[in-house]
């Protein structure tokens, strides 16, 4: 609010500024005291809507989860030994125990070539590189003078392999530096192969890389005359055995039986062994010793649902409660909650206890209380565990056919809810009604600081004017006090 920088008159010595302000304040405080009011309890009404909305969400949340039929048609599947193996079940899985033995893991060919000097850098004449996997091509290298060289061929293999699933490595071990290749094939008879073709140069050929290479027939001693030329014959062996390519490790199926009947699978992965069932092998299990295989209705998860319904909708009850309760203080005002006598909350609360308890027909249970589910006093839901099992264990579809389906409690509770929390349902129109009061109290406002400062401006000047006029009276009366006491005749006190 502007104020002039006058304080106190200097003719009349009156306090101007404390004058000012409280006139303002006298004039305001009616207008203010009614937009604070307002702004207050809109504000206070909004914040308790929104919360209500997001407490009725989370209940809807929770009933869209019990009201899925998947969700009772679940199954789990358990192993003995899930070192050796673990599972993954769908809802066509039927329930029932397996005796499973797995005798042989899936793996991939993993190759190293045939030894180089010269570390990364040895170079290599040009040609091509093929790489074979079970005997079909599945990659071919162009190797020119952009990529000849050992590291250069490894950079081109994982290039242009990631797609066959080759990858491609350095290893340089005591004969000299060597390409391993890998594959991700799984499988009987996915071994790879390796063949290279080069033009003649001064550099290593790519046949040398070829793998397998070429058989390496052990030296014979009847086939020298002497012990000396056997022995260096033998060396060369040896060291030629020690630079050839190797194979570390052997593409292999999977080998395993299902209550005795025999599986092979190419993957560790078995999709379509058990229907609805996925194996994940991971270790051979010990001779004559099978594991155990278990599949069940998940009744835990249908557990855990019913709990969260019984959990989002006591924290629903508990909203509405702290809303719409007057709570007394001694020597003091009540404490009223944002939403006492709103006929929102009402409604809503009245709709979902009516659902709660009206009997269902035409199934195994027909009320929450044969669930294990009663109400207490505060009008939350109380589980009882122990009752809830033996419901599952008495019939287990009977659960699904009383919360699913378009004639299940969750299908009624959510058309009980839904009109509150849709667009431009209950609670959003409300909210736009209470954003719209506001909006109008902050331009009420802005409005009465505008006439505030305006007054004050006024009044500014009105007693500026009136402290000018009394410096004015005060000059004239000096005056003429003077000019009195300058007449002849005019006698002056002593």
């Amino acid at each position: 609010m502007a104020t002039s920088g006058i304080t106190t008159g200097i003719a009349s010595g009156i306090n101007i500024k404390d004058i000012v302000d409280a006139s303002v304040a006298a004039e305001k405080a009616p207008k203010q005291n009614q937009i604070t009011k307002v702004s207050s309890q809109a504000t206070t009404k909004l914040t308790a809507l929104g919360t209500l909305k997001s407490a009725i969400s989370n209940f809807q949340t929770a009933l869209a989860t019990l009201n899925s039929p998947s969700s009772f048609l679940a199954r789990t599947a358990s192993s003995s030994n899930t070192t050796a193996l673990t599972a993954d079940s769908s809802v066509s899985a039927v329930a029932g125990s397996y005796k499973i033995e797995v005798s042989q893991l899936a793996s991939n060919s993993k190759v190293a070539l045939a030894a180089v000097a010269g570390g990364s850098t040895a170079k290599f004449n040009e040609g091509t590189l093929q790489i074979d996997v079970g005997g079909t091509e599945a990659l071919n290298v162009t190797v020119d003078s952009t990529n000849n060289t050992l590291a250069g061929i490894r950079d081109a293999i994982n290039k242009q392999g990631a797609g066959a699933g080759l990858t491609a490595t350095i290893v340089t071990d005591s004969q000299g530096s060597r390409l391993v290749i890998n594959s991700n094939k799984t499988g009987d008879g996915k071994d790879i192969t390796v063949t290279g073709n080069s033009a003649a140069g001064s550099d290593n050929s790519l046949g040398d890389l070829t793998f397998p290479g070429p058989t390496l027939t052990a030296p014979d001693a009847n086939d020298y005359g002497t012990t000396d030329e056997y022995n260096a014959a033998k060396a060369d062996y040896d060291t030629a055995v020690a630079k050839a390519g190797k194979t570390l490790s052997s593409s292999q199926s999977a080998k395993l039986t299902i209550d005795g009947l025999s599986v092979v699978s190419d993957s560790n992965t078995i999709t379509d062994a058990i229907d609805g069932v996925s194996l994940n092998l991971k270790a051979k299990t010990t001779a004559d010793t099978p594991l155990t295989l278990t599949i069940a209705e998940d009744t835990g998860t249908v557990k855990s649902n019913v709990q969260k319904f019984v959990d989002s909708y006591n924290t629903l009850i508990g909203v509405i409660s702290a809303q719409t309760k007057v709570t007394p203080v001694t020597n003091s005002s009540p404490v009223v909650g944002a939403l006492v006598g709103d006929a929102t909350a009402r409604t809503l609360l009245s709709g979902v206890r009516n659902e709660l308890v009206a009997p269902q027909s035409g199934g195994t249970f027909s009320a929450l209380a044969e669930l294990g589910i009663t109400t207490q006093a505060d009008g939350t839901l109380k589980l009882d565990s122990d009752k809830l099992d033996k419901a599952v264990a008495k019939d287990f579809s009977g659960i699904s056919d009383y919360f699913t389906g378009d004639s299940g409690l969750a299908s009624r509770l959510t058309a009980k809810l839904d009109p509150f929390t849709k667009s431009n349902g209950v609670i959003e129109q409300r909210t736009t009604i209470l954003q719209k009061t506001i909006k109008d109290n902050d331009a009420a406002q802005v409005s009465l600081n505008a006439r505030m400062t305006a007054l004050s401006t006024r009044l500014y000047a009105q007693y500026t004017a009136m402290d000018s006029l009394i410096s004015k009276l005060n000059t004239t009366s000096s005056s003429l006090a003077s000019t009195l006491a300058s007449l002849p005749g005019v006698v002056k006190s002593s």
